[in-house]
């Protein structure tokens, strides 16, 4: 009687942990399957910005955006003033002194 009633009870214990594990088997399938669809979500964006950003980044587009939004023109050679600076000057004003003439 002792020994079927043990055995009784290491039966019902066998089938929690097996009714257990297989919930919690279940679980982690569905928390995977989320993940899989979230980072599939991200593939699609991601490919969405790249091509966004492409388009925005065509030469042609940002060229007709600073003529016309920012009214900016090519540069003339005509208009162009070269001003050379000595080296020494370049070097000390990096150290954060001035040069002296």
């Amino acid at each position: 009687m002792v020994r079927t009633g043990i055995l009784l009870l290491l039966l019902i214990a066998c089938a929690l942990s097996l009714v257990t594990s297989r919930h919690q088997a279940r679980k982690l399938f569905v928390e995977l399957e989320r993940s899989r669809q979230q980072a599939q979500t991200y593939e699609v964006d991601y490919g969405r910005l790249q091509l966004e950003s492409s388009t925005w980044s065509v030469p042609a587009r940002i060229d007709r955006l600073a003529r016309g939004s920012l009214a900016m023109q090519l540069l003339e050679p005509g208009r162009t003033q070269v001003i050379e600076v000595p080296p020494s000057q370049i070097f000390s004003r990096e150290r954060g002194r001035e040069a002296t003439p």
